[in-house]
């Protein structure tokens, strides 16, 4: 499969407007047809998926673009057209959920423009595409659009031309996808409730964010190219699960119990994967301090866990094809947008309040010299913590946010120690299951221990100051 990262800018053409005859080197025109695929209601589209398939000149792809950062993750693959690949169908398998995909328009484009080179390298691609609509066999419509693609140059490169084309009349494009502009379809943008708002929209804007970015970056985790996708995927059904506890004074105590309970399931599916991620990018860098014959020889050892990473991505996938996990889906989707509440009016603030008082509670106890389990629990607490300053934040404003932040730098402290602690366990593990281990495998193991033991040091001396920084922001909840 294919895989290219787009990174462009689109534009409009303005009245009058030419391409700098100096900008590049005239292109081949191209001729080339897109026919666009979606369930009936446009579910790829509304997710910022594009799927479709282009011919040109007699040959053909299929297409599938994600979103990826600022950018886009365009994925292709050959086939016949009459049948989507089944390696896409499964990646998009969490917005379609089993309705059927289908042709929903034709796109028959013209493309003209120049390469812009700099000393003989190919910056970016200048384009303007005149786009002829079809629908069910008519045309139903025409768009043109200027467009700018990165080849091999970079982001200074992209706004000397951007700079350049609207000196020549280049206005703001229609920012949404040639789909949309092609069908009359417009995304509803986020909910962004007023600051006076009542809670429960703040709420309801809260849990639907969530939501989202597990869609969006469902198609990732099932890809793998990335590990961000699987850590923000993860990260958003254990924030929409920390919410749900935070606002349990609001809702419904038996919904918010089995919503939450299936959420720690899909969870745990994600979890092992990433805490592997984790830990493998962090061994690896601290084993790149060794000498060349020790660090060769802890690689042995790190193919462990290598083949451990392995076998639990698989059985991620198999947990994401689950019935189960669609089910939670269509439930988010149909439930959160109106969630059960109960008539009990609570004001954001003071379930914030309420977390830090928690937290206060749980760090006095911690004493001079806390378990690992003890840190690793009041990591937990500070995450819950800013959770709920995070769900008040658009009722209570900047103060909540400079909170928000006094606590991810607590959280960063504690996360630190606890990546520490299991690190330096993993090592042992890994050392005491090797019975053939080599002399160099042990002193680079015993010398990353050590490593690890100094990185829990730092933590804990970090943790007495970050607390105090949080706590004197949480004069805000008083």
């Amino acid at each position: 499969m294919k895989r290219t990262v787009e990174r462009e800018i689109k534009l409009r053409a303005g009245d009058g407007f030419a391409l700098p005859g100096d900008l590049g080197e005239p292109m081949d025109p191209r001729r080339f047809s897109s026919t666009y695929h979606d369930t009936p209601d446009h579910r790829l589209a509304a997710s910022g998926f594009t799927l479709r398939y282009r011919s040109e000149n007699g040959t053909g792809s299929w297409q599938l673009k994600l979103p990826h950062g600022g950018d886009r993750l365009e994925l292709e693959l050959p086939g016949p057209p009459e049948y989507v690949p089944q390696r896409f169908d499964d990646l998009v398998a969490a917005t379609t959920r089993g309705r059927p995909l289908s042709p929903v328009a034709t796109l028959d484009t013209l493309r003209q423009g120049v390469m812009v080179r700099d000393q003989g390298r190919d910056l970016a691609e200048v384009v303007v595409d005149e786009v002829t609509v079809t629908g069910h066999g008519a045309a139903i419509g025409r768009l043109e659009e200027l467009e700018v693609e990165l080849v091999e140059g970079d982001d200074d490169a992209l706004r000397r031309i951007e700079r350049a084309l609207r000196a020549a009349g280049a206005l703001d494009a229609d920012e949404r996808p040639k789909l949309f502009q092609a069908l009359g379809l417009v995304r509803p943008p986020p909910r962004r409730p007023k600051r006076t708002a009542a809670p429960s929209e703040h709420l309801v804007a809260m849990l639907e964010q969530q939501y989202q970015t597990i869609l969006v970056r469902d198609p990732g985790t099932r890809l793998g190219s990335d590990p961000e996708d699987l850590h923000q995927h993860r990260v958003a059904i254990r924030r929409l699960r920390a919410l749900l506890r935070a606002a349990r004074p609001m809702l419904d105590a038996g919904w918010v119990r089995e919503v939450r309970a299936e959420l720690s399931w899909a969870g745990r599916a994600l979890g092992e994967v990433r805490d592997l991620d984790v830990l493998l990018d962090h061994l690896r860098s601290d084993s790149a301090a060794l000498d060349d014959r020790e660090r060769r020889s802890f690689d042995d050892l790190l193919e462990q866990l290598t083949a451990r990473r392995a076998a639990a991505r698989r059985t991620l996938l198999a947990d994401l094809r689950l019935a189960r996990y669609i089910r939670l889906l269509d439930r988010l989707e149909g439930e959160l947008r109106a969630p059960p509440t109960i008539d009990r009016p609570v004001a954001l603030r003071e379930i914030a309040g309420a977390e830090h008082r928690r937290l206060r509670k749980q760090m006095r106890a911690l004493g001079d010299q806390p378990a690992d389990e003890e840190l690793h629990a009041a990591r937990i607490a500070v995450k819950r913590a800013r959770y709920a300053a995070e769900l008040a934040e658009g009722t209570v404003g900047r103060r909540a946010g400079r909170y928000i932040e006094a606590a991810k730098s607590l959280q960063d402290v504690l996360g630190e120690h606890q990546d520490a602690t299991v690190a330096e366990q993993m090592i042992r593990d890994l050392l005491e299951s090797r019975t053939d281990a080599s002399v160099p495998a042990a002193l680079a193991a015993g010398m990353l221990i050590e490593r690890q033991r100094e990185r829990r040091r730092d933590a804990r001396r970090a943790v007495p100051a970050a607390w105090r920084r949080l706590e004197a922001r949480a004069r805000i909840w008083m």
